[in-house]
């Protein structure tokens, strides 16, 4: 038995107000913990200390006899700390830079440093004769230098709240880069997948409608465009069929009345124009049946079916020729396939007189290449000729040109198998037609 969770949906806004509100939490609870294990961890010189230490000293050496002064320095020297008592006039030769000091320490120093009321005598940055030191004024005339000093120094502040804003800086990327990836980056990415596997003939193609209020309320609004535009286009295409099965019955009408014409040049101009309609109304309806659609894909070896649909153009009397490999299995559409490599081996025949078909796979995609010597289509057309009822006749033979729906169909195809269409110039002339699939898993 499985446990479910109550479906509840929030807002981006109320989803960002509680990240926030966890990575608060996660900083207080964490930063102490981190700021006890540095300190615990790291013997860090600490800047602030040394001055108090000097100011106490000074202050003892204030209200201390003349016969006192020297124990009291040798007794802070016995521990290490290295301090000396110098004229007021030394702090002339104090300096707030040192070429020993590097461009890192000087910019960690103005970033954070040290927030006590009390400076030293001199500021917090003190150099005498290149070397860092601390110092307090004793009466009118003296001063108490602690010498021997790292150059580099890191204070409690730094130390408290540089480790804090670490952990803070840290926090906040993982969490909300997680929250991004999880409640916007991926919904939108699963909604541009379904976008672009969308198939407007095919009917409606639902986005899935998970995630926050905002998500979901996107996919709602596409899923009911969807809705309408496969609504329009099943309309559309429900009156084109209706219209050209109605058209059938009066051409057939026509068509005998032509045959009892007594005059021969009349009646053979009117059944060739009879003809012509008959033949547009049989390709618009080839046009408009979406049977590559419904037609489920399979694992097909896609060698054999482009050899066979080039041993059936060679049967008919066409130079045709095939190259590539004797087998490619991959999963697509094996009639839908069929019919789209034979529409462009069809232009290639209607306009040249020499057809190269060629497989081979590249990158991931079954590249399908339908090659004539023929006129060719000039650039600036190769996406107006993709178009139904397009025609290039300036530079195609008018004489044998179809309906321009050919390449419709083709384009149709190859984009319900997520491919590509390319029109290429050949050499010395003519056109490659390109078909480029998706090899799959």
């Amino acid at each position: 038995m499985r446990l479910r969770w109550p479906a509840f949906q929030l807002t981006i806004h109320s989803q960002i107000t509680i990240i926030i509100v966890i990575c608060l939490i996660i900083v207080i609870v964490g930063s102490e913990r981190l700021e006890q294990w540095v300190k615990q961890d790291y013997d860090i010189t600490d800047l602030e200390a040394i001055s108090n230490r000097v100011a106490a000293i000074a202050s003892v050496l204030a209200v201390a006899r003349p016969s006192e002064i020297d124990d009291v320095i040798e007794i802070a020297n016995r521990a290490d700390w290295h301090v000396a008592l110098a004229p007021l006039e030394t702090a002339n030769r104090f300096t707030t830079t040192s070429p020993n000091q590097s461009y890192l320490d000087r910019f960690a120093d103005w970033l954070s440093p040290p927030d006590s009321y009390t400076a030293p005598y001199g500021g917090w940055q003190t150099f005498l004769d290149g070397h860092r030191v601390v110092a307090a004024r004793i009466g009118k005339s003296d001063l108490l230098v602690m010498e021997r000093l790292p150059d580099t120094f890191v204070s409690s502040d730094a130390l408290t709240f540089g480790s804090n804003y670490l952990f803070a800086l840290i926090t906040l990327i993982v969490i909300f880069s997680t929250f991004a990836i999880w409640t916007i980056t991926r919904p939108l990415r699963r909604i541009a997948a379904a976008a672009m596997r969308a198939d407007i003939s095919s009917g409606p193609t639902l986005f899935p409608e998970q995630g926050s209020l905002e998500i979901v309320a996107l996919a709602r609004a596409l899923n009911g465009m969807q809705n309408r535009i496969s609504g329009m286009v099943e309309a559309r295409t429900a009156m084109l069929r209706g219209i050209s099965h109605d058209l059938r019955t009066p051409l057939t009408r026509m068509r005998l009345r032509a045959d009892r014409v007594s005059e021969t040049d009349v009646r053979q101009a009117l059944l060739v124009d009879i003809g012509h309609v008959d033949k547009l109304l049989e390709e618009s309806l080839n046009y408009l049946r979406d049977s590559h659609r419904s037609e489920k894909p399979e694992r097909v070896d896609l060698a054999s079916v482009i050899k066979t649909i080039c041993a059936e153009f060679e049967d008919t009397g066409h130079n045709i020729t095939y190259s590539g490999p004797d087998r490619l299995v991959m999963n697509f559409r094996p009639l839908a396939i069929m019919r789209a490599v034979t529409n462009l081996c069809e232009n290639a025949s209607k306009f040249g007189t020499q057809i190269d078909v060629s497989l081979s796979v590249n990158g991931g995609f079954a590249i399908i290449d339908v090659e004539d010597n023929g006129p060719g289509i000039p650039l600036e057309l190769r996406k107006k000729v993709l178009e139904p009822f397009y025609k290039v006749d300036a530079s195609r033979n008018s004489q044998n040109a179809g309906f321009g729906l050919g390449l419709s169909i083709v384009t149709e195809v190859v984009q319900s198998h997520q491919g590509r269409l390319e029109l290429l110039d050949r050499s010395p002339n003519g056109l490659i037609a390109r078909i480029m699939l998706p090899m799959g898993d």
